[in-house]
């Protein structure tokens, strides 16, 4: 959670600095961060980074996904990795980025776009002004070809949305200040893109 450095502890120059604050195990009180991924259809990658999270990530992160232009349901393809990592595909849904704009909307940490397509959008003035990253990642239901290939297509990208949130759960947030925990999440997100082309 973004938080002043100066709640919790102080360090010398870093007054007024915004840190973000991992959650320790057991400390419910600490609310988790919160981290919306972005796609234009959000019917595949932003799902499944979405599920990822909320499965890896629990109880110090939490997960949300909506697209600038939403299809409106989860990719047939994509439901079908959600059960592969043991998830009830009726707990995600399509829809609008103006969710999380809108009255009530969770307070947002982190930004991650998983398509190029949402990265090049004007997004929405996101309350809070979280941290934005770009994470990109070919888009599988685009693939041509049989149902087994378009399958694999998923899994593929699956795989490499759980390495990627992997290294995102090992970083260390409460020892990173905000400029440098936007450097990093940036580096990951440079690390997708070329694990993508292979």
């Amino acid at each position: 959670m973004l938080r002043p450095r100066g709640h919790g502890h102080r360090e010398p120059g870093g007054k007024g600095d915004l840190l973000l604050t991992s959650v320790r195990q057991g400390a419910v009180s600490e609310p988790p961060c919160h981290v919306l991924f972005l796609c234009t259809g959000n019917s595949a990658r932003s799902i499944m980074a979405e599920a990822l999270l909320e499965k890896l990530g629990a109880p110090r992160f939490r997960a949300f996904s909506a697209g600038s232009r939403p299809v409106g349901r989860v990719n047939p393809c994509a439901e079908r990795e959600l059960r592969v990592m043991g998830l009830d595909p009726a707990k995600f849904r399509s829809k609008s980025w103006d969710e999380f704009v809108a009255p009530g909307a969770p307070r947002l940490d982190i930004v991650i776009t998983v398509c190029d397509n949402a990265a090049g959008e004007v997004c929405p003035v996101w309350p809070g002004q979280p941290i934005t990253a770009h994470w990109g990642f070919p888009d599988p239901a685009a693939l041509e070809g049989d149902d087994a290939a378009k399958q694999h297509a998923f899994s593929q990208i699956a795989h490499q949305l759980r390495t990627r949130i992997q290294l995102l759960l090992s970083l260390p947030m409460d020892r990173l200040d905000r400029v440098a925990l936007r450097e990093r999440m940036r580096a990951t997100g440079g690390r997708a893109d070329a694990d993508a082309t292979r």
